[in-house]
């Protein structure tokens, strides 16, 4: 056979083998590779399927790691995995659900078969008269389909954790045992933000679970074994390292994620990861993909975030986070510069909501949030963290850097309401000569040509220098800039003014205060 034809066999037969499998996919930016987008999918691991069809998979991932205990040297991999899967694999369980879709909906299982494929046209043709074929059922209804996806017990009642979307939808819940023994499942509570879930089954007979273990003691390079159910195909095993922590996602305020290379596929979504002793440290969650199968980079839920979520679920059914108010933002090293900040780090405050606990204690606009409850406050993901975790009513102290200054302030933390999530006339225009924009006054004609509110105040840009770094900061015409260097502007004349100022004072960048669609933040720009 040709090289070439060998090649496009084996592309199809690669392809082939996922051919029933479909995958809901996240697209964000890795933590620590600075604006650098990923551009492959992250897929969570569930495999769905028709009933009486072929199974097609719709997100979940398994994720290994594990902490020693004692002496980090002693972290060296074993003969044998066995004796530890021996322990853990019983309480591990598979998830099956049924969930509704539309009788109509186009075939989820067509493979993505490679161009020229001898099998492109005949499979094609298999797919849509098996999706064309609705049981008699008329336009709108619906027909079911199963989910599969993972879980493990973690006590004597019965409790199981797996993630959020693996029961999302579900009309009801199957759990399977490593002994074969099924349960019809109850749904205790599930919280999306964190994608996680806890059901419950009822026994008459002992049921084997599991313990979470501290995930805060899990350092990169200790061996992690994920036991999931990848492509329904039942309990599997796979070994690997973790690879990093804290990796965001951009999947929610709370991304915290542990990365492991250990082998995890669709299906695995919501079983553990676990440390040599046993513990579990993560939940599987989502796995980077370019091509649909594991690639050797899988997310877990860590079990510090995991557990006090689980234990909320399982007292009240339901998360209550505290809520301080603020939208926040990153302190890059230019805000940090014209901040006057020592260093790059803290929560910015871009904005206060009215009738918040922040506005309660005075926080300002501007005000840089470096400690919260005595805890350092890294950057703005790691504030949401901390907030969320402070139950509403309790008052903490908050040291905030203002114009150069450290101050403390007390804040009652308040309830998240369920619609919040924290962190969220004039002059003639003057062309080109203030940081590479073209800026206008706020009149009735500047306003009707940008669509801006007419309670807006400030400058409204108009045009940007191409070459202008501040077109990487998102900035574009319709901008509207509310304040330089924390002082409100009503004219391009005050803008430039500004500015020269800024510049008498040997600075080399100014803060602006921007409102772009309604949304207010902070952007450094160079005066050069």
């Amino acid at each position: 056979m040709p090289a070439a034809a060998a090649n496009k066999r084996e592309q199809w037969t690669a392809m082939n083998q996922n051919s029933t499998d479909t995958s809901r996919t996240l697209f964000g930016r890795l933590a620590g590779g600075r604006n650098r987008r990923i551009a492959a999918a992250l897929m969570v691991t569930t495999v769905l399927g028709g009933i009486g069809g072929a199974a097609i998979d719709r997100g979940v991932t398994v994720t290994p790691s594990w902490a020693a205990d004692g002496a980090r040297e002693a972290a060296t991999a074993p003969a044998s995995f066995h004796p530890l899967v021996e322990k853990v694999a019983p309480a591990v369980v598979n998830i099956a659900t049924t969930v509704e879709r539309p009788a109509g909906a186009g075939p989820q299982g067509v493979p993505n078969f490679p161009e020229g494929s001898p099998f492109e046209d005949f499979f094609r043709k298999f797919f849509e008269n098996q999706s064309h074929q609705g049981g008699g059922m008329t336009p709108g209804a619906v027909r079911p389909a199963q989910a599969l996806g993972s879980g493990f017990i973690i006590d004597a009642e019965g409790h199981v954790v797996t993630n959020s979307h693996v029961i999302d939808g579900a009309t009801s819940i199957k759990v399977v045992l490593d002994d074969g023994r099924e349960f019809e499942a109850e749904l205790i509570g599930t919280d999306p933000q964190t994608d996680l879930a806890v059901l419950k089954i009822e026994s008459d007979r002992e049921l084997p679970f599991v313990a979470f273990g501290d995930s805060g003691r899990t350092e990169i390079g200790d061996w992690v074994v994920a036991v999931g159910n990848p492509f329904g195909l039942g309990g599997t095993v796979t070994a690997g390292v973790v690879s990093a922590r804290g990796r965001n996602l951009n999947a929610g305020p709370y991304d915290d994620f542990l990365q492991i290379d250990a082998p995890i596929n669709r299906g695995n979504s919501g079983g553990p990861a676990f440390n040599l002793d046993g513990e579990v440290v993560g939940v599987n969650s989502a796995i980077y993909s370019p091509n649909g199968g594991s690639v050797g980079i899988g997310f877990a839920i860590p079990a510090s975030l995991a557990k006090p979520i689980v234990d909320q679920l399982i007292e009240t059914g339901s998360v209550e986070r505290g809520w301080l108010g603020v939208s926040i933002q990153n302190v890059t090293d230019e805000l940090a510069e014209a901040l006057d900040l020592d260093e790059a780090m803290g929560a910015l405050v871009a904005q206060v909501q009215p009738d918040s606990p922040a506005e309660a204690a005075a926080l300002e606009q501007g005000d840089v949030i470096v400690r919260f409850d005595g805890q350092p406050v890294e950057d703005s993901r790691n504030l949401p963290r901390l907030v969320a975790n402070i139950e509403a009513g309790t008052t903490v102290e908050v040291v905030v850097n203002r114009g150069g200054t450290e101050e403390t302030v007390e804040v009652t933390i308040g309830d998240m309401p369920e619609s919040q999530q924290l962190a969220m006339g004039g002059a003639e225009a003057q062309s080109g000569a203030t940081l590479g924009m073209d800026l206008a006054p706020l009149d009735e004609e500047t306003r009707q040509a940008f669509g801006l509110a007419e309670d807006a105040q400030g400058v409204v840009v108009t045009d940007i220098d191409p070459d202008s770094p501040l077109i990487a900061e998102g900035l574009r015409p319709g901008a509207v800039i509310e304040k330089v260097d924390r002082k409100p502007v009503t004219s391009p004349a005050e803008v430039a003014e500004a500015v020269r100022a800024a510049e008498s004072a040997s600075r080399e960048s100014v803060l602006l205060l921007v409102n772009q669609d309604g949304r207010e933040r902070f952007v450094a720009a160079r005066i050069a």
